[in-house]
C-alpha cells in the first residue's frame, strides 16, 4: 500500500491476518497414553488461532545512487481452545522486523546489500538458516507460524554478477520460556544460472548457546544424556544445488541434491544430512501435474559408539514443501536421527487452484537412540530404561492439500492429512496404534 512517493522518498504500509480453524484426532498415535501416562494429555482437540501483521517500510533514493531502505513490523497471535501441545486460550504481540539497510551499486556487475536489525533471512533452500522466530506456545498461532525474523541481524551482501555471497550474525527470536541464548554466525556463497539453476555452499558456526544436545545410553539400555550448552561450537558445512533446465530427452527433468556435513570438537560431534530430488513436469497433459520424489536423510546418535553422532537441524524451514520430514510426523520428528522416502503430485485444474498430494514414508536412522530428543525415554517390558525405537519404520503420511488464490489479497488453503504409525511406533505403545487424523482451513490476507 503505497502511502507517500515524492522526493526520492516512499513509504508504503503492510498488512497481512489471518485465520485457522484446525481438528486434530489421536495426536501423536497417543503415545502419551504409554510414554507418559500420567500427564492428562488429550489425544484429540479443535482449536481456532489467528494473527495480525501490520507493517510499514520506506525506500530513500540517495543523492549517490544508493538506496537506504528499512521496515518496522509486529505480529499479534492467538489461539482460542486447546492445541496440539496442550497451550491454549493464550497469545502475544511480540516486535517483527525493525531493520535499516541500504544498497548499491558500484559498476555494471557489483553491488552490495547491507543491514542491520530484525529480520528475515533465508539462505539456501532452508536447510539450515530459515526460521527466525518461534510462534505458538504462550504466542499462540501454532500452526500458522506467523513470526519469521531473527530478532537481531547482520547481513552483508555483495554480488558480482550471478555470483553472491553474504555474510552473517544471527540471533534467534525464541520463546521466552525456552530461550537458549543461541547466536550464530557465518557466510553463504551462491550461483544462480540466468537459465534456472544454482549451486552454493553454507557455513554456519554457533557462536554461544545453552541448548541441550541428547545422546543415546552406551548400547541402547539406559536413559539418554543431556548436556546443557552442547550446541555451542557446532558448526556445519553445506552444499546444495539444483539443475538448469536440459535439453533433449531429459527437457522435463530437474533434480536437486543438497548435503551437510557438521562437527563439534568441543563435545565430539561428527553427524551428516542430505537429500536429492528428482522433478518431473508434464507439460503436455491437462492440469499441469508435476511429479516429484526424493529421499533425505539426517543422521542419529550410534549407541554403540561414544562419539555424538546425532545432526542438528539447526533454524530449518519445516513446511511440507520444504524441509518437514512427513505432514504429521513433523511435529514429533525433528531432522534428526530420520529418514523419509517423499512423493509429490501437483496439479492445477485452473491458474487459481492448485491441489498437492503429499506422501512420506518416514524411518530411523539409530535404533535405540533419541529421535526427537530423548522426550519417549521409557521403561520397557523387560524393566530396562529405554529411549528411541526398536524398529526403524516410524509412520506412513499423506497429506492432501488445496489451495485457492481467491484474489490478488486473498488466499485460502485446506487440507486433511493422516499418518499411519510404523512398527517402531507399534512398539512404543506396545500394540497396533490408531493413525492420526486431522485436517485445517485458513483464510489469509495480504495488503
Amino acid at each position: 500500500m503505497l502511502i507517500y512517493d515524492a522526493n526520492g522518498l516512499k513509504i508504503r504500509g503492510h498488512l497481512q491476518f489471518g485465520l485457522n480453524a484446525v481438528s486434530e484426532s489421536n495426536l501423536f498415535w497417543d503415545l502419551a497414553a504409554t510414554t507418559a501416562p500420567g500427564s492428562g494429555f488429550d489425544p484429540d482437540t479443535e482449536w481456532l488461532e489467528g494473527y495480525i501483521k501490520p507493517g510499514v517500510s520506506f525506500e530513500y533514493q540517495l543523492d549517490t545512487g544508493a538506496v537506504l531502505y528499512g521496515k518496522l513490523s509486529a505480529v499479534s497471535s492467538y489461539t482460542w481452545g486447546t492445541d496440539a501441545f496442550d497451550t491454549g486460550d493464550n497469545g502475544a504481540t511480540t516486535l517483527e522486523e525493525a531493520y535499516l539497510a541500504i544498497r548499491g551499486s558500484s559498476g555494471p556487475a557489483l553491488s552490495y546489500d547491507l543491514s542491520l536489525g530484525a529480520r528475515e533471512l533465508t539462505l539456501g533452500t532452508g536447510m539450515l538458516i530459515a526460521n527466525g522466530a518461534t510462534s505458538g506456545f504462550e504466542r499462540g498461532a501454532l500452526k500458522f507460524g506467523p513470526r519469521k525474523a531473527w530478532e537481531m541481524a547482520a547481513i552483508g551482501r555483495l554480488s558480482y554478477g550471478n555470483l553472491t555471497g553474504t555474510a552473517f550474525y544471527l540471533d534467534p527470536n525464541e520463546l521466552p520460556s525456552t530461550d537458549g541464548g543461541n547466536e550464530l554466525a557465518g557466510f553463504d556463497l551462491r550461483f544462480d544460472d540466468p537459465n534456472g539453476g544454482y549451486f552454493g555452499a553454507t557455513y554456519v558456526d554457533v557462536l554461544s548457546s545453552n541448548s541441550s544436545y541428547p545422546q543415546a545410553a552406551a548400547g541402547g539400555v539406559g536413559a539418554p544424556t543431556v548436556t546443557p550448552g552442547a550446541r555451542e561450537g557446532t558448526r556445519t558445512l553445506g552444499l546444495y544445488g539444483k539443475t538448469n533446465p536440459f535439453e533433449g530427452g531429459l527437457e522435463n527433468w530437474t533434480f536437486t541434491g543438497e548435503v551437510a556435513y557438521q562437527w563439534n570438537d568441543r563435545i565430539d560431534l561428527e553427524a551428516w544430512a542430505g537429500r536429492v530430488t528428482a522433478g518431473y513436469a508434464f507439460t503436455r497433459m491437462p492440469w499441469s501435474p508435476s511429479l516429484t520424489l526424493g529421499y533425505q536423510t539426517f543422521s542419529g546418535d550410534n549407541p554403540g559408539t561414544t562419539k555424538l553422532e546425532r545432526f542438528d537441524p539447526l533454524y530449518y524451514q519445516g513446511s511440507p514443501s520444504a524441509w518437514a520430514t512427513g505432514s504429521k510426523s513433523a511435529s514429533t520428528f525433528i531432522n534428526s536421527n530420520v529418514n523419509a522416502l517423499t512423493l509429490a503430485l501437483r496439479v492445477q485444474p485452473t491458474k487459481r487452484d492448485t491441489i498437492t498430494l503429499r506422501y512420506a514414508h518416514i524411518r530411523a536412522n539409530e535404533l535405540s537412540s533419541p529421535v526427537q530428543f530423548g522426550q519417549a525415554t521409557r521403561v520397557d517390558v523387560n524393566g530396562n530404561v529405554v529411549s528411541g525405537v526398536d524398529d526403524e519404520h516410524l509412520a506412513d503420511d499423506l497429506f492432501l492439500e488445496y489451495s485457492r488464490i481467491i484474489n490478488r489479497n486473498t488466499f485460502l488453503t485446506a487440507g486433511l492429512s493422516v499418518s499411519f504409525p510404523g512398527t517402531g511406533i507399534d512398539k512404543v505403545i506396545g500394540g497396533k496404534a490408531d493413525p492420526w487424523t486431522g485436517g485445517f482451513i485458513n483464510v489469509v490476507f495480504n495488503f
